[in-house]
């Protein structure tokens, strides 16, 4: 800027007494050799701060970006430890009733970015890291009906090419075997019309253990949670995972399936029909011609009798200590106070409990279940821990 060498403060000064005048912009900035818009600059500096406001200004930030003093970042940061479901905007709030008129209050982004800066801002890799299939606590089975287990044996091709998926549910104390049904794929619609169809036939077990795999179980799913999974829990039925890779936990059911298969695939059927015909010739002669050393040489059908709990559909979930109960969308979300938040496809069509335990904080339970808590600034379900990682019945 082409002042002149004398003083760019009396530059000024001489520059806003012509102003003053009555002198127009634009003659007066062509008179100095500067651009309009730093004129109206000066001019403006000048009518809001006086004199003063036309000495040299410090290139220097006033602020680095997020940089604050160590006191309203300790602040900050002691106050989300003790608002943990607080976000950003709640805990600046706190900051303007604490120190009102005394300092400064930084803006609701830089608050996020101290608490990111500390660790205390939830992210989707943590999600992720939640949901890895850890296993549940495993029960021991004493009466029919106690435990029931369920798996896929292994694919295998027919005769006519196409392949063949087992689907296999015993009942772990009289090792009768309930379900052996040839299935084209493991697709959850046929899986979960079978398990209705012996739910009405045998009634409800207390619980069912499988692995963690589709469609038992489902990796992106909302507590490793599928829909198979979700109708087990509206029934009841409290689940049971074995850890990955320790197919031992389901040592029974695995040792009837090495059974199944060299008396049943080798050679295979040459189609479906043929190859459900020889499962269901096994399931026959394995419940109640074949003896069983480990119950005393008696079989299966012996000791089996169906469940007290019989099948009566899906009953009503009512949440009568909750503020209020939502349903969750086809698409997986929940609608509240106009905001739109992910849970879970899973749960796609089923009630939830909401309750409000703190200012915009919401609990949200799935029947006796929390699943977390809703931040209404962040807009995200915060998970906790799983709240089926222990074999505790729904009904209880």
């Amino acid at each position: 800027m082409p002042w002149k060498e004398c003083s760019v403060m009396d530059e000024r000064v001489r520059f806003v007494g012509r102003l003053l005048d009555g002198e127009s912009m634009s003659e007066v900035c062509r008179q100095f050799g500067i651009s309009r818009k730093t004129g109206y600059k000066i001019w403006g500096r000048y009518r809001q701060e006086g004199l003063e406001a036309l000495c040299d200004r410090s290139r220097r930030p006033v602020r680095y970006a997020n940089q604050l003093p160590d006191q309203i970042e300790r602040l900050i940061v002691e106050a989300k430890r003790e608002k943990p479901h607080w976000g950003a905007r709640k805990i600046r709030e706190l900051l303007v009733r604490k120190l009102a008129g005394d300092v400064r209050i930084p803006a609701r982004s830089t608050v996020h970015a101290v608490l990111d800066r500390h660790g205390l801002v939830s992210r989707s890799r943590k999600r992720r890291t939640a949901n890895k299939a850890v296993g549940t606590a495993l029960s021991q089975a004493f009466e029919p009906n106690d435990l029931w287990c369920a798996d896929f044996k292994g694919e295998f091709k027919l005769g006519d090419g196409r392949y063949c998926y087992p689907l296999t549910v015993t009942d772990q104390a009289s090792r009768m075997i309930l379900v052996c049904e040839a299935l084209e794929s493991t697709k959850e619609r046929p899986v979960i019309e079978t398990f209705v169809s012996v739910f009405r036939e045998r009634g409800l077990p207390a619980a069912i253990r499988s692995d963690n795999g589709l469609p038992f179980a489902s990796p992106n799913g909302l507590y490793n949670l599928s829909r198979l999974s979700v109708l087990w829990l509206r029934l009841g039925i409290a689940i049971e995972r074995i850890r990955p890779g320790h197919p031992q936990q389901n040592g029974r059911h695995e040792r009837m399936h090495r059974t199944l298969k060299q008396e049943t695939a080798r050679p295979p059927g040459m189609n479906a029909l043929q190859q459900q015909a020889r499962f269901d010739a096994f399931v026959s002669e394995f419940n109640t011609e074949r003896p069983h050393e480990a119950i005393a040489m008696k079989t299966p059908g012996e000791l089996y009798t169906p469940a007290s709990r019989p099948w009566q559909g899906l009953q009503e979930i009512d949440y009568p200590l909750h503020d209020k109960d939502i349903l969750v969308t086809a698409c997986g979300r929940i609608c509240m106070h106009r905001k739109k938040i992910n849970i879970s496809t899973v749960l796609a069509g089923q009630k939830l409990g909401i309750k409000e335990v703190d200012d915009g904080i919401w609990l949200v339970s799935f029947m006796t279940y929390d699943l977390g808590y809703i931040d209404l600034e962040q807009k995200t379900l915060q998970t906790i821990d799983n709240p089926f990682g222990t074999r505790v019945s729904p009904m209880s």
